[in-house]
């Protein structure tokens, strides 16, 4: 037996015990796991930059195959993007987390990364937000464990998967709305199940994707700001208040 075939039942039998209810079962096993395996669930400051971001990042099984996800973690928080990191089984709450915070107006810019069963439950994620009224801005699976529909509304939905192994495709379902991208990386070296989210290659494409949404508003931003004309000195003079009196006398 081959050994992401070994580990593909694991996963898929842990991740199916939670989406058929059994939330408790796998609420204890994570527990029991973070006695060995600290969880170091981390969040970033409250306050979200000017773009109004928030990166979730979801682990797979145990919290010990998807440490990758740390070092992406700590790299966007180097740029000062808010960050939170926690193992998939925590999806719905930190759905419903997003989305209050959406409602509130701080945040504009969700955006979800997951390994393995992180990946698996993006799509889940994706349609709780859009069953809450809440878009998502960028979502990057890497490489989900079974094949899976994703419904909702996702700008921007990447599902990096590894086609020799245990990765595969998302299936858009009718009610999708965004753009999906299906992308083998079974070519990338050194790259497989377990060393995806760790690969520098994949990190690096991974946080160009989210820099590209992140600071592409802020860019548009000072753009427009450089490309507006300076007020000349008439018309500087013309808008003080002294000058507007003296015109009316």
């Amino acid at each position: 037996m081959k050994p992401h075939t070994a580990y593909r039942r694991l996963v898929r039998g842990v991740f199916c015990l939670h989406r058929s209810s059994s939330q408790r079962i796998a609420a204890m096993l994570v527990t029991l796991s973070l006695a060995v395996f600290p969880l170091g669930v981390s969040a970033a400051t409250r306050t979200p930059p000017p773009t109004g971001a928030h990166v979730y990042l979801l682990r797979g099984v145990l919290n010990i195959f998807s440490l990758g996800l740390d070092e992406i973690a700590a790299k966007l928080r180097a740029q000062g993007i808010p960050v939170t990191v926690a193992n998939f089984v925590s999806w719905s709450s930190l759905a419903d987390e997003a989305a209050a915070e959406y409602r509130k107006g701080g945040l504009r810019n969700i955006i979800l990364v997951g390994h393995s069963s992180g990946a698996t439950a993006l799509p889940d994620m994706v349609a709780r937000l859009g069953q809450l009224g809440v878009p998502v801005k960028l979502a990057i699976g890497l490489d989900s464990v079974f094949r899976t529909k994703l419904a909702g509304h996702a700008e921007r939905y990447i599902n990096f998967y590894v086609a020799s192994g245990a990765g595969e495709p998302v299936t858009p379902t009718k009610d999708f709305h965004g753009a999906l991208e299906n992308i083998d990386v079974q070519s990338v070296p050194g790259v497989g199940h377990l060393s995806i989210d760790k690969s520098q290659i994949m990190q690096q494409r991974v946080i160009s994707a989210i820099d590209a949404v992140v600071f592409s508003r802020r860019k548009e931003v000072v753009a427009r700001h450089r490309q507006s004309p300076e007020p000349s000195a008439s018309e500087q003079t013309a808008n003080r208040p002294e000058a507007s009196a003296s015109a009316r006398d």
